[in-house]
């Protein structure tokens, strides 16, 4: 993070592809400890999910409660995440393999964000993309506000990495994101940043 704060136009979609990962003093209950995959970023605001809050709920229940027969084979429990405190009745689908899906934003060169049941219905069947992660909800932030955020030192910022996404245990995200960036969250005051 630079000393001062961009401009909107200079931050029109910077944050896209990039984690926000919660500062240790980060005391907000929707964001304590997390690690936040950045979709969108523009004048008007930041949309991203959280990628390190599971909830108690599976895909299986989910496939149940859908109403989608599921012939999966041997994939064992998938958990459904929390991905934000915005449309918490709202799936979406962050996935590699971009594919072809009725309602897709791709977010990088091998991850886009669906938020279309066909990806459901897809995954139920083995026919999705090998690599997801479902969410309920979003993180979203108003025209400006996540800079001022960022400002304030409430969140570390760098490029994502899809093996931390995809690939690593949930209960090692957050660590792992700030490693990533080089950073040792352990090391880390509350006071960063404060005169």
């Amino acid at each position: 993070m630079s000393g001062s704060t961009p401009t909107s136009s200079q931050t029109a979609n910077q944050l896209a592809n990039q984690f926000l990962i919660a500062m240790p003093s980060l005391a907000d209950p929707n964001f304590s400890q997390t690690v936040t995959y950045m979709c969108d970023h523009n004048e008007d605001g930041a949309m991203g999910l959280v990628i390190n809050r599971p909830l108690d709920l599976d895909i299986e229940a989910l496939l149940t409660h859908l109403e989608i027969n599921d012939t999966r084979r041997g994939q064992g429990y998938i958990p459904i995440y929390q991905g934000g405190p915005v449309q918490t009745e709202r799936g979406f689908v962050l996935h590699r393999d971009i594919g072809q899906w009725e309602a897709s934003i791709q977010v990088s060169d091998d991850i886009a964000l669906t938020m279309s049941q066909d990806i459901i219905e897809a995954i139920a069947h083995d026919e999705g993309p090998k690599n997801y992660l479902i969410t309920l909800g979003y993180a979203g932030w108003g025209s400006g506000q996540l800079e001022e955020e960022l400002a304030a030192n409430a969140w570390l910022n760098g490029p994502a990495d899809p093996a931390i996404i995809f690939e690593l245990p949930v209960e090692q995200r957050w660590n792992a994101a700030a490693k990533h960036l080089g950073v040792e969250l352990n090391n880390l005051s509350s006071d960063v940043g404060h005169a």
